[in-house]
């Protein structure tokens, strides 16, 4: 070391880019990739395991954790809509019956587009008025029809054990169980009518069909999904009623994610 260089140079740090691993795995986020989502329809509905019935509603809460303060508004408005249609004198009640699958249809659109990595939008609600709103309108007046053909046997009981002196009260409790079974499969042919017709764009028969189909084929998923129902229902109505701001959005998603369980390549 020569007189003029300063002592203390072999003892100064190297730069901090010298003291890096030039091998180590790089440090900058790096966002993730969603595996592109398969919606081919199933040429059969899938049969799914018994345990399925719970999963999809730990699917649906984390699907609704994407967006909770957006899915609790669109419920809310859904709900006032609701309630504001059969005020409307003549046709309140039969529209009521007829936009089910509309905005059941919008929902799901909007549960595709979260799954998708996009946002949810308020004007989900509304999209199944933009796609394939003939068809849903279809599957509303089928629908209607099938309310329409269980009520009239159903009311005729009802009025006629009503009238009747004594044993009134048991024959009005047969009549509401049978108007109920008699429910069973026109609930099961529109659980997935919605979803079908927006996304697979189904005619209203084939869907409703089908979406029967799917029903039946898995009886005991549906049979526990139903339970853990009845009992986050018992729960929600217990803080008056306040609970149903959350079960109502979780409910939506939780029929997509048996919807792509059943009837897609995965869930």
């Amino acid at each position: 070391m020569s007189d003029n260089e300063s002592p203390d140079k072999k003892d100064r740090p190297l730069p901090g880019a010298w003291d890096r691993n030039p091998y180590e795995a790089p440090t900058a986020h790096v966002r993730d990739v969603k595996t592109p989502i398969d919606d081919t329809l199933a040429a059969e509905p899938n049969k799914v395991a018994a345990g399925r019935g719970v999963a999809w509603w730990k699917e649906g809460w984390g699907l609704f954790r994407e967006a909770p303060g957006l899915w609790i508004g669109i419920c809310v408005v859904l709900m006032l809509i609701n309630i504001a249609m059969p005020l409307v004198p003549i046709i309140g009640g039969l529209a009521t019956s007829l936009l089910f699958p509309v905005f059941g249809a919008g929902l799901i659109l909007g549960c595709r587009s979260l799954e998708s990595d996009e946002t949810l939008a308020f004007g989900h609600l509304f999209a199944g008025f933009q796609n394939n709103f003939g068809r849903l309108l279809a599957v509303g007046a089928l629908y209607l029809l099938g309310l329409i053909i269980i009520f009239i046997p159903v009311g005729f009981g009802i009025g006629f054990f009503a009238g009747t002196a004594g044993g009134g009260d048991a024959g009005l409790l047969f009549a509401i169980l049978v108007g109920a079974l008699l429910a069973i499969p026109l609930f099961m042919s529109i659980w997935f009518a919605p979803a079908l017709v927006a996304l697979h764009d189904l005619t209203a028969f084939e869907a409703m069909k089908l979406s029967f189909r799917a029903c039946l084929r898995n009886l005991l998923p549906f049979l526990i999904y139903g339970l853990a129902l009845i009992v986050l229902a018992v729960l929600a109505t217990l803080p008056i009623g306040l609970g149903w701001l959350l079960l109502m959005p979780v409910a939506v998603c939780s029929l997509y994610a048996s919807y792509r369980d059943i009837f897609t390549g995965g869930h």
